[in-house]
């Protein structure tokens, strides 16, 4: 009798796939879609109301750092990966906390620039790549329609982009 159960699934093409995705991708794209997002409130609400790229950027530095040891722990410890099938919780942790750390470093980085118009500039232009990245990820993983997802994506970042902007104008 050939054995139907999660271990044979698992050694399938569609078992690997379905494993990468769950063990690898998923958290990942949560790491990079928090990193992303929950840094720019602060970051551009800092920009805003300091106008200080050094202050800009290191706020930027400690959001990204801060975000990814949260995250890093919030995925290490959710589940220890046997029930769910979700696979180790340190390698989950380790990957949730880097993606999440070059998600927020990523448009943190513009504020080394001294100028802080060119640094707002190009951070703006770093976090449309981000939401991009995000969106061809859930795209390609996850099967969410390209338009659909960029939309979700974008509104999303949109919102906290506003609220950091609105918090640091004082408006």
């Amino acid at each position: 009798m050939q054995d139907t159960g999660p271990r044979h699934a698992a050694l399938t093409p569609r078992g690997h796939r379905h494993s990468f995705i769950l063990q690898v991708v998923q958290p990942g794209l949560a790491g990079l879609m928090d990193g992303s997002v929950s840094t720019l409130a602060p970051l551009f609400a800092t920009a805003y109301a300091t106008h200080s790229s050094h202050t800009t950027m290191v706020i930027g530095m400690a959001a990204a750092v801060g975000a990814a040891i949260s995250m890093a722990f919030a995925e290490g410890l959710s589940d220890d990966g046997a029930l769910t099938g979700r696979g180790s919780p340190l390698v989950r942790g380790l990957i949730i906390g880097l993606m999440t750390f070059l998600g927020g470093i990523g448009h943190s980085l513009p504020f080394l620039i001294r100028n802080l118009h060119a640094a707002l500039l190009l951070a703006y232009l770093v976090v449309g790549v981000e939401l991009i990245a995000i969106a061809l990820i859930r795209n390609r993983y996850f099967g969410t329609k390209m338009l659909l997802s960029v939309v979700q994506v974008i509104v999303g970042g949109g919102l906290v982009f506003v609220a950091g902007v609105l918090i640091g104008t004082g408006g």
